[in-house]
């Protein structure tokens, strides 16, 4: 087994943070994990986005193929576009629906939506209204980790675990507002 995974957002909005709660996930399930990361002009809101491979076997590269991904995971639904070539026909696309209006010619955001929407696969979740009922805004991607948990190869209790072992230094407290992201994340249609 190998699962692919596309994570994209634009500086700022936990990118890497997402992809550290999944790959340590992954590694607490015996699985191997590699990651490249690509950071572009991510201290000035621009495009962020890794590379996450996770196999139990070993892996040979971190970057994925063209065409290869089994899923994107975007917390920015422009930045969820860019990288559509990845994806497999058989693929998903789990996007926030929130934009982040960086730049002046941002595109119409109904356009958007409506693009994701015609994938055969997709999930676009209202993250950022989640977060908040979840208690914190920065939550977002936990929203987002919970709404692509069921495709993605880790059990619950090792995603618990990583959530755990992420906040639990930082502050208690974060350990269930970002494990009510994960359910709200999941439950979210």
């Amino acid at each position: 087994m190998t699962y692919d995974i596309i994570l994209a957002g634009v500086g700022g909005q936990g990118v890497l943070s997402l992809a550290t709660i999944i790959a340590r996930a992954a590694m607490l399930d015996g699985l191997e994990v590699r990651q490249s990361e690509v950071h572009g002009m991510s201290q000035r809101g621009g495009a962020v986005q890794a590379h996450m491979r996770i196999s139990d076997k070993p892996i040979t590269s971190d970057l994925i193929p063209v065409g290869g991904a089994d899923m994107i995971l975007s917390m920015e639904p422009v930045e969820a576009l860019r990288y559509l070539s990845f994806l497999k026909p058989e693929g998903i696309l789990v996007a926030a629906a929130e934009p982040v209006v960086n730049i002046g010619n941002y595109p119409d955001l109904e356009g958007i939506h409506a693009a994701i929407r015609k994938l055969p696969r997709n999930r676009l979740v209202h993250a950022e209204q989640l977060a908040r009922e979840a208690g914190n805004l920065r939550a977002s991607n936990m929203v987002l980790v919970g709404a692509a948990y069921r495709e993605l190869p880790v059990s619950e209790k090792a995603l618990a675990e990583s959530v755990h072992e992420t906040f639990a230094k930082k502050d208690p407290r974060l350990v269930d507002i970002n494990m009510k992201a994960l359910k709200l994340g999941e439950e979210a249609e």
